[in-house]
């Protein structure tokens, strides 16, 4: 299991230039399986691999663990890892209000506290833990609801372009995190966000749970469309060669109303 995931995560940080030499990354630690393994993962790359870098984790709290996060914290400081955990008192808040609001605005406040605590860090790469199968999720509900083909990005960066972001486990599903977190024997806090039901997300993962009875290499076909586009077999005239040859304006067909 360590050597399939580490090869797969080695493949993304190659083919997207994740990681470069001296590099400070910062993991966004949700105490999930994804995340916890995702630091695993870095933390074995970063002994093995000629380029030189260096990991640290940190933790942000919304209110939204269903356990303590105690158990965590011990179990990665008595493992030697460098670890933050901080407070986000503007999310507190937000669950003590009440107001009517949706994931962007956690997220919004999520993304404004990483940011502060990479600064504090000193760090210059934050690395998420989304899988393969949020890759995928976010193909399908991108497409679906928002009418917009695209997916998550592998690599990119802030606003100011103070940090690259990066997602490592872009080539991992989530059937492998599950096995390898379990044999990490850390402590997974659950966040009270995943256990929703009635969500598109909920939806599209039990839609991607039936099919992968009969097709159990669904993701890795998807994940491979994403990167092998063929823009001329889609709808957008930007990429169409509709002006290949002049034609009269008389006979265009009318544009009905």
């Amino acid at each position: 299991m360590e050597k399939t995931l580490l090869r797969k995560v080695g493949e993304a940080i190659g083919r997207f230039q994740m990681i470069r030499e001296g590099d400070r990354v910062a993991v966004a630690l949700s105490g999930g399986k994804d995340s916890l393994t995702l630091l695993e993962a870095l933390l074995l790359l970063q002994k093995r691999s000629p380029v030189k870098f260096t990991v640290t984790a940190f933790t942000v709290e919304q209110g939204k663990f269903l356990r303590p996060i105690e158990p965590l914290g011990r179990w990665l400081l008595d493992r030697g890892i460098d670890w933050r955990y901080v407070q986000d008192d503007p999310s507190l808040r937000l669950l003590d209000e009440q107001p009517e609001h949706g994931c962007d605005v956690c997220s919004r406040f999520r993304r404004r506290a990483v940011y502060e605590i990479c600064r504090g860090l000193g760090t210059n790469v934050v690395a998420f833990g989304h899988t393969a199968d949020d890759f995928c999720e976010a193909f399908l509900r991108n497409s679906l609801f928002t009418g917009r083909l695209s997916a998550l990005p592998p690599v990119t960066y802030s606003r100011k372009k103070e940090f690259r972001l990066i997602r490592p486990l872009v080539f991992v599903t989530e059937d492998i995190t599950r096995r390898y977190a379990e044999g990490l024997g850390a402590p997974v806090i659950p966040c009270g966000c995943s256990q929703k039901t009635g969500t598109v997300r909920r939806s599209l993962r039990d839609f991607f749970a039936e099919l992968e009875q009969d097709y159990p290499h669904l993701k890795e076909t998807m994940l491979s469309a994403m990167g092998n586009l063929d823009p001329q077999r889609l709808l957008d005239p930007r990429f169409l060669d509709v002006e290949a040859e002049e034609v009269p304006a008389a006979s265009l067909f009318p544009i009905v109303t």
